[in-house]
């Protein structure tokens, strides 16, 4: 069974993939390492990044709706959205509005 360490690195090796201006979601990641149902876990690992390493764009993992709600690891709350607005999303109620169209899929493009 791969480590803690092992599943972490390997989701880092597709976040460091998603393209400025594009997001993706816990679960596609999940997906595109082989461990579809380990989204929760996907998760944890955006989180420890955030304390660990600043050069991970975090920002960019929503959830499947296009919802921040990994806001809350974030040095601030307003941290997560600011990010994505530089890069060029708008964010209403903490939803990226055009989600679907800014959704990149590791599964197909890492």
């Amino acid at each position: 069974m791969p480590s803690k360490t092992d599943f972490y690195e390997k989701v880092y090796q597709v976040v460091r993939q998603i393209p400025k201006g594009k997001v993706t979601s816990y679960g596609a990641i999940a997906r595109a390492i082989g461990s579809a149902k380990s989204a929760r876990t996907v998760g944890y690992a955006m989180n420890a990044c955030l304390k660990t390493d600043h050069s991970i764009p975090a920002h960019r993992v929503v959830n499947r709706n296009g919802v921040l709600t990994g806001k809350h690891h974030f040095p601030t709350l307003t941290t997560m959205q600011e990010r994505l607005e530089a890069e060029g999303h708008v964010i209403k109620d903490d939803l990226i509005t055009n989600f679907k169209d800014v959704f990149w899929d590791p599964f197909h493009e890492y």
